[in-house]
């Protein structure tokens, strides 16, 4: 519940402020996008410090660039797959750690 609750304050926040002040984040993806992305794929307290830590990073000190979310996650195989329901691309990184893409071809 509380999960639903943050993820609609962060697509409200992009849908009012964020569309008045303009972009301008220094990653991609924008900080509002990586903190769905965490609040949808990790847990509470891991998703809440890594996007405070990554807004904490966004202003001039800092370089900028890509930065990808990483995730953790129990992955289990499907035989079918179409690419258009696919939301997000996963990398796999070190052990079980993804790096997570957004995919623009999501339909959903």
């Amino acid at each position: 519940m509380l999960r639903l609750f943050l993820l609609k304050l962060i697509r409200l926040y992009q849908h009012t402020f964020s569309r008045i002040a303009g972009n301008h984040c220094r990653y991609y993806p924008s900080c509002s996008a990586y903190a769905m992305i965490q609040f949808e794929k990790s847990p509470l307290l891991i998703a809440f410090f890594r996007s405070l830590w990554r807004i904490l990073r966004c202003n001039q000190l800092f370089e900028g660039g890509f930065d990808h979310p990483n995730i953790v996650l129990g992955l289990r195989l499907q035989e079918s797959l179409s690419i258009d329901k696919v939301k997000f691309w996963l990398i796999p990184e070190a052990g079980d750690r993804y790096i997570v893409i957004k995919n623009f071809l999501f339909k959903g």
